[in-house]
């Protein structure tokens, strides 16, 4: 396709409705971005469209506004209980942000009824509101609106509600994808009428997404959209106002560069990106006490019911830091983020530049940092090729305090700390030995010491990567971690009650062993002698061909096959023992023979 420049809402071949574009006044978006220009006018001209465009461009709007425009159109006007328009997107997050932009466009509209269906809520409430006030627009999440569709028992029958359906949007299709929900996204659907506008939008185009093109698109219309001032030849992945940096240190002293560097921008808005969530769980704990006058929050998958809250929270702040996961990387909008600092590189390429997509959107400025460990320099070579991501180098920064004493010393205060950079490390050395980029980040060549000393770890963790290992530049606390208390009383009560019943069950245990054995101990050597003169008896009685010395030589050539299998003994010594045993045989053979 051509390429498509910014143009005014007035501009479309189809007009826009007044009170929509008075929205789009009220909201701050005078003009189209490209991909707006691009996809909104084949929407309302009925075509399925396919559309690709680097993160941060506003696809959002790209989709909200034809759906609402094609309702609006509708010959016959929506009933509460049917559908006009389903948008699926990956992450419950997302869904709240489009359901956000979504009601400023249908508040003007009150015939049309918006629901939003996302993981952690009650399914039994999200059936109830929808038969008490409808939802002709439908926001959800792949797993949610498939569970909707099989509430049959609870009076809800989503299939015949969804057979009015004009417009069905996959929003990130390429992350749907990613994140398993393709078994999900074929059953919805099976539910769909055929005779649909569909609009597939997505970042990077897969061959995942290709296979979706065909299956769930008719003859669509394909858009990939670059930003304006980059050249038509270009394959640039981030937004052109972004600004990319690396910082290469050693593990020990990464987080003292993260604290430093937060710490010198608190009245600007931050994303923390972590491999795992035990690690956000960790470090955003300490990043709370370290990094003190500013807001910070976490947020990760493994979060149920406080996600929204805290997403919804984060996004009102002027500015804070918020720890999170690549839960947070694809297609989620937070005004005016100013840096996204990656303290862990994602598992996979493609991830770095969705992270990076946090800022820099739609017409501002941002900026991204990566901290790299000196063998990991070779990844930023690695994103300029594969993801056309150029970054430049930021210095170590000079003066930073060494804030380890101190997580150490929270620690040995607190148990919940020390469990959870117990965890952390665990977690991340596992997350490391899944790296898609194993070229480059080789679980080999870390050094172990250094990684727990920059976790500050009081000793190191049992588990089967460390399993044989020395760590002669990792010294353990001189105390037994056994004996560090829960600051939270509750929790020290309930795990002393439970050392308590461990320590009586130990002692019952060993009672009873040393109980049976000495009781035992007579009647057990009697059965010894009862069992030897059975079996002497039997060996008579049945003439058995082999004596004590055939068996111990049999014994023999049994332990020399064992210890060759296990490489022990080379072959030769292995041919030389059957040799030696072989002549024994044969003298105790004669010998016998002799006797008759």
């Amino acid at each position: 396709m051509e390429h498509v420049t910014e143009g005014s809402w007035e501009t479309l071949p189809v007009p826009l409705h007044p009170r929509v574009l008075g929205v789009l006044r009220d909201l701050g978006f005078p003009y189209m971005t490209p991909v707006q220009s691009a996809a909104i006018p084949l929407f309302l001209k009925n075509k399925d469209v396919a559309a690709e465009a680097v993160t941060g461009s506003g696809k959002t709007l790209a989709f909200v506004i034809p759906i609402l425009e094609i309702l609006l159109r509708r010959e016959e006007k929506l009933k509460k209980s049917q559908v006009g328009a389903i948008i699926i997107t990956p992450t419950r997050e997302l869904a709240i942000q489009i359901d956000e932009v979504l009601s400023h466009f249908t508040r003007p509209f009150p015939q049309f009824s918006q629901i939003l269906w996302i993981g952690g809520r009650n399914p039994g409430e999200d059936v109830a509101r929808f038969k008490q006030q409808g939802g002709n627009i439908v926001v959800a999440t792949p797993g949610r609106l498939e569970d909707m569709f099989r509430r049959k028992a609870e009076g809800l029958d989503l299939a015949s509600c969804v057979k009015s359906l004009d417009v069905l949007v996959l929003d990130e299709a390429d992350r749907l994808l990613d994140m398993g929900f393709e078994a999900s996204i074929n059953t919805i659907l099976e539910f769909l009428p055929k005779q649909r506008r569909t609009g597939l939008f997505s970042a990077t185009q897969t061959q995942e997404v290709e296979s979706l093109v065909r299956a769930g698109l008719r003859n669509p219309v394909r858009v990939s959209v670059r930003e304006k001032g980059v050249a038509a030849s270009s394959t640039q992945k981030t937004p052109s106002r972004l600004e990319n940096y690396y910082m290469v240190c050693k593990a020990d002293e990464k987080f003292n560069q993260l604290v430093h560097f937060l710490r010198n921008r608190k009245q600007e808005k931050h994303l923390v990106f972590f491999s795992t969530c035990a690690c956000v769980e960790y470090y955003g704990k300490a990043l709370e006490a370290l990094v003190k006058g500013t807001e910070v929050m976490c947020i990760h998958g493994k979060m149920k019911y406080k996600r929204d809250k805290i997403f919804t929270g984060f996004r009102g702040l002027q500015s804070g830091i918020l720890v999170c996961t690549d839960v947070m990387a694809r297609g989620i909008d937070i005004p005016e983020v100013d840096w996204v600092s990656q303290y862990d590189p994602p598992s996979n390429a493609s991830a770095f530049v969705h992270r990076c997509g946090r800022t820099a959107r739609i017409g501002h400025g941002g900026s991204a940092l990566v901290f790299l460990l000196p063998m990991e320099e070779s990844y930023v070579n690695f994103l300029a090729i594969n993801q056309k991501c150029p970054l430049q180098e930021m210095s170590l920064q000079k003066s930073t305090a060494d804030v380890l004493p101190r997580l150490r010393a929270m620690a040995l205060a607190d148990r919940a700390v020390f469990e959870k950079g117990m965890r952390a490390f665990v977690s991340h050395v596992q997350a490391y030995a899944k790296h898609e980029c194993s070229l480059i980040f080789r679980l080999k060549d870390l050094d172990f010491a250094a990684l727990a000393r920059g976790f500050a770890l009081l000793r190191m963790p049992k588990m089967p990567e460390l399993r044989g290992k020395q760590f002669a530049d990792f010294v353990p606390v001189d105390i037994n971690t056994d004996t560090i208390p829960f600051k939270d009383k509750m929790r020290e009560k309930q795990r002393q009650k439970l050392l308590e019943q461990q320590r009586k069950e130990k002692t019952e245990n060993e009672g009873r062993r040393k109980f049976i054995k000495n009781k035992a101990w007579s009647k057990q050597k009697a059965k010894k002698k009862k069992k030897k003169k059975m079996n002497d008896k039997r060996k008579r009685e049945e003439g058995s061909d082999i004596e004590d010395e055939d068996m111990e030589e049999l014994l023999n050539d049994t332990r020399l096959l064992k210890k060759f299998k296990k490489g022990k003994i080379t072959e030769e010594e292995f041919e030389k023992g059957l040799l030696t045993s072989g002549k024994k045989l044969v003298k105790a053979a004669d010998s016998r023979i002799a006797d008759l």
